[in-house]
């Protein structure tokens, strides 16, 4: 509900959410109504139905004593677009007036475009709807093509993405869900790929890169990539090692490789991650206890999984490595070995809102719940089992407990 302390940003902000779900229920998306963007947006459906069908530019109108309408400031509407996700930006508001579309042309919302979101286990596409990405393709990446350096984009529509406009300043593309073919057929200076997939007799290594990227690209000469391929262990029994695979890459002209294989016997499967360092991908999925430490600023979502537990320190090294983290998912049934000592070091979670860990030992409820072992800085969203939830928590009443449980919005 509308609260009295809310600043003017806030009230903007939401004007703009309400008058962007009715845009997208007009386009595509028949399942929102007006309770819908209520629920969504935190105001009454009264808040809606005044809001919705209005322009928005009325949603950056202030008021004076006498009634007069008065225009924010540039500098003003620049803070509370930051808060936005930049696509949702660039679709709602480019063409609205003048003003704002100056604005929008900063490079905070032109510099790097994300197309793609994780979700589960895969990548979706943004531009699922075909009027959204006909407005892109046709009027917004022409406008600022000057602007874009980065892309990330689903590979299905990459082609349309690449030939809205000439792009003279683009440098890199993270190209998602990409089959090998696609790979073949580019032909580019520059290139970002981000790649999972099952492969069916020997995983992705230097000796594969050479001979299906660079030998088919002979323009490029600046490469960062990040792929994970994964093969059913079935009757096999010898897999290359890390060393094997890290002796693939000893002549490599590019950054510093690392790479780490992993076997999960539960699910039948073994893994192969490599990736270039250091790297701008803003997804890291299924790390595991090998990961190797660095430090990854582009990245806002990460995922853990491993069939041997996480320790205490693991955590440490995850959230120095991902200082920007915003979501975090886990999945790890095994118990931890090792408990906090009362020497360790608190972990500390400065950007985190949205904790998954419905799948995890109780280890990891307390691992996360625990003030001596955590600290979350925001608010946060929590998938958990709520039986979990109970029993480490002993019905709420536990004091180590407290005040993490006291940061949780909302529990899913």
């Amino acid at each position: 509900m509308a609260g009295t302390h809310d600043t003017e940003q806030q009230r903007i902000i939401v004007r703009i959410k309400c008058i962007a779900f009715r845009e997208a229920r007009d386009a595509v998306a028949t399942f929102i109504n007006r309770q819908w963007i209520a629920d969504k947006i935190h105001r009454t459906t009264r808040f809606v139905i005044e809001w919705w069908e209005k322009s928005y530019d009325d949603c950056f109108a202030d008021y004076s004593e006498c009634g007069r309408k008065l225009k924010l400031s540039d500098a003003i509407l620049l803070i509370i677009f930051q808060k936005l996700n930049n696509i949702d930006v660039l679709y709602s508001l480019h063409g609205v007036n003048k003003q704002l579309n100056k604005i929008i042309r900063d490079s905070i919302f032109t510099t790097s475009l994300n197309f793609v979101k994780w979700s589960s286990n895969k990548f979706l596409n943004k531009l699922s709807s075909n009027v959204i990405l006909n407005r892109f393709c046709l009027q917004i990446l022409p406008d600022i093509s000057i602007k874009i350096k980065w892309f990330h984009r689903e590979s299905s529509s990459i082609k349309r993405i690449l030939h809205a406009a000439n792009d003279p300043n683009l440098y890199g593309l993270g190209l998602y869900n990409m089959k090998e073919k696609t790979a073949r057929r580019l032909f580019i200076e520059k290139l970002g790929l981000y790649i999972t997939t099952y492969v069916r007799d020997t995983f992705i290594d230097g000796n594969y890169l050479k001979k299906n990227i660079f030998n088919r690209m002979p323009q490029l000469n600046e490469f960062s990539f990040d792929f994970r391929s994964v093969l059913f262990i079935n009757n096999q029994i010898n897999f290359p090692s890390n060393e094997d695979i890290q002796r693939t890459f000893t002549d490599f002209q590019y950054n510093k490789i690392t790479s780490y294989v992993n076997h999960f016997l539960e699910e039948n499967q073994a893994q192969c991650h490599v990736y270039s360092y250091p790297s701008q991908i803003q997804y890291y999925q299924r790390i595991t206890n090998h990961f190797s430490g660095g430090i990854f600023k582009y990245v806002r979502l990460i995922s853990l999984y491993d069939e041997h537990p996480f320790e205490h320190e693991f955590f440490l090294r995850i959230s120095q490595s991902f200082p920007f983290i915003e979501k975090l998912s886990l999945i790890n049934n095994q118990s931890q070995k090792h408990k906090q000592s009362h020497n360790s070091s608190i972990v500390k979670y400065n950007y985190l809102v949205t904790l998954d860990i419905e799948k995890v030992h109780d280890d990891y409820l307390e691992e996360f719940l625990f003030h001596t072992k955590t600290y979350f800085h925001n608010n946060i969203v929590v998938y958990i089992n709520y039986k979990s939830l109970e029993r480490v928590t002993h019905n709420f009443t536990g004091d180590s407990t407290r005040i993490n449980c006291a940061k949780i919005n909302k529990i899913y």
